[in-house]
């Protein structure tokens, strides 16, 4: 989901909210955090500038205006009261670690650059989604990013030289099994490039 400057709001701000303010952030939101007290590294962000802090208990009308909501806090009733709010104003919510209250899942995940590995348990076990996280983590290319924006850059270049064909298609999936560099021998781009020559005869 793309959150880039949509306004987001955390209810809760100890433990259980605390990294979802982080994956919010890390997607680019608005985050506004509502709660009495709040982790030291919550007040960090807020004193950085870095979310808006109200520190007070949730109201109702507290999501007027938000594209989606977080309930985490340790209150049931106030989650349940945060999902009431947003479900009536048609607002996507999550109420963490209780997914007949949620509207969506936070995925652990393993980034390298652009590429992403996403593994949802739909809230039945986030213990077994982080174990699998490592795992994926840990057998992941550490340059995987970059041979994904290598492959991306490669990718344009078979676009521009030949139209679009089942043969096309056949190449950028063979092409996705091999290595890929930014050189100009690179080997991929040589098969790409004699591919494109073949092609137009």
């Amino acid at each position: 989901m793309k959150l880039t400057g949509r306004p987001c709001v955390v209810v809760g701000a100890g433990n259980i909210a605390e990294s979802k303010i982080q994956s919010l952030l890390a997607a680019e939101a608005r985050v506004t955090v509502i709660a009495p007290d709040a982790y030291a590294s919550v007040q960090a962000l807020a004193a950085a500038g870095e979310i808006v802090w109200e520190q007070r208990a949730y109201r109702d009308g507290d999501l007027d205006g938000a594209f989606l909501a977080v309930a985490g806090t340790a209150t049931p009733e106030v989650n349940r009261a945060v999902y009431a709010e947003a479900r009536a104003k048609d607002i996507l919510c999550n109420a963490v670690d209780d997914p007949p209250f949620c509207d969506f899942y936070f995925p652990s995940v393993v980034k390298r650059g652009d590429l992403q590995i996403a593994i949802s348990t739909a809230g039945e076990s986030p213990a077994l989604a982080m174990r699998l996280r490592k795992e994926i983590n840990a057998a992941l290319p550490a340059d995987g990013g970059e041979w994904l924006m290598e492959l991306g850059r490669l990718r344009r270049e078979v676009l521009a030289m030949e139209p679009q064909s089942e043969s096309r298609k056949a190449l950028l999936h063979q092409l996705a099994e091999r290595s890929v560099c930014g050189a100009e021998f690179c080997p991929s781009r040589q098969i790409a490039r004699a591919h494109a020559i073949e092609v137009a005869k």
